[in-house]
Order: C-alpha cells, then sequence, then structure tokens
C-alpha cells in the first residue's frame, strides 16, 4: 500500500513537471525610448562606470565628478603626476586622484571618453560597444589589445545583450565632450 502512494506520488510530480517544462518561458519585454535609456543610467551608475570614466574635482567628502565632463575619461589637457615607477616595481599600483588614470605592471592607463562625441564613442557601431564591454577589446575591434586595468571588462562577460543595449543608449544620449584620451603607455615608457 505505502508503495503504491509513492508511485502514484512519484508520477503526479513527473506529470507535474512535464507540463511545467512544457510552459514557455514568459517573453522578456524590452525596453524602449526613454526607458532603455533610464535602464541604462541605472546600470551604468550601479556598475561604477562613474567611478573611472568620469573626471573629478576634490571636494570636503572626497572626489566629486564634475557635472560638464560626466563620463568623459581622463581629461587631455591635464599632466599625468609623477609615476612613482619603484614602489609599482615593488608590487604597488596607483591610481591618480579623481580614478581616471591607474600605473602598473601593465603600464600607465587612461579611462577611455564614453561619451557620444567623435573623441570618444560617438561614431561607434554598438557592435563594438558590445565586444568591448563583453570581450574586453580596446575600441571594440577585433584584433586590438585587451582593455588594460584597472577596466573590469571580465566581470561583464555576461551581461545579457539587452543590458549593453541599454547602457549604449544612456551614453549615447549624454552630452558629447570632445576629449582625446591620451594613448596608455608602456611599462618601459614610465617615467
Amino acid at each position: 500500500m505505502f508503495s503504491g502512494i509513492i508511485l502514484i506520488c512519484t508520477a503526479m510530480i513527473f506529470a507535474s513537471c512535464q507540463n511545467n517544462a512544457k510552459q514557455a518561458a514568459p517573453e522578456v519585454v524590452k525596453p524602449t525610448g526613454e526607458e532603455l535609456v533610464q535602464r541604462g543610467e541605472y546600470l551604468v551608475t550601479i556598475m561604477g562606470c562613474n567611478d573611472c570614466h568620469s573626471p573629478k574635482s576634490m571636494g570636503p567628502q572626497g572626489p566629486v565628478v564634475i557635472a560638464d565632463l560626466l563620463l568623459s575619461g581622463y581629461p587631455s589637457d591635464r599632466p599625468l603626476p609623477k609615476i612613482e615607477v619603484q614602489a609599482i616595481k615593488a608590487g604597488w599600483v596607483t591610481l591618480v586622484g579623481d580614478l581616471t588614470a591607474a600605473a602598473g605592471p601593465w603600464g600607465v592607463s587612461f579611462a577611455g571618453n564614453l561619451t557620444p562625441d567623435q573623441t570618444g564613442i560617438g561614431n561607434w557601431p554598438e557592435e563594438n560597444f558590445k565586444r568591448a564591454l563583453k570581450e574586453g577589446k580596446y575600441k571594440g575591434l577585433e584584433g586590438t589589445r585587451t582593455l588594460l586595468p584597472p577596466m573590469p571588462w571580465i566581470n561583464f562577460v555576461n551581461i545579457t545583450d539587452n543590458d549593453v543595449d541599454a547602457i549604449f543608449a544612456y551614453l549615447k544620449s549624454l552630452k558629447p565632450v570632445k576629449n582625446v584620451v591620451p594613448f596608455a603607455i608602456a611599462p618601459e615608457e614610465m617615467k
């Protein structure tokens, strides 16, 4: 009797699982227009993109984003502070005060301009942006070097295409900022 009940319960659970498996996955509604831009702004905020890609001024509580330079990368008119090469050789990594440039064993890297200006991502197809974010490719071009630290691209390899679309839409909605970010400096060229 007891084994009969177990058999009936097992059959019912199996049938229930079969029915659930046949149900279509709920359709994901893809945001458009302003909703897409708002989603992108939210993602850029929680992913910390401003931490490195937005120039800052020093305020009483520390670095504060300069609104007119939002996500425009390392300012091209800013001289690079002296790099403590011996500290880097000893294992240290250093950042400029507003976090838009970093020096380490890879050399010196500069946060890119993410605004829709031609000096930023203004002429990038979305596919390049997606490749840069998900595959860590410089300027999103196939066959180029990997993005340098501290860009955490490896954290974004599984980001959904919908989220990349939203981020790209938000970045394209920003005020363009003309700023040609310097090229990376190789370790042997650090002074």
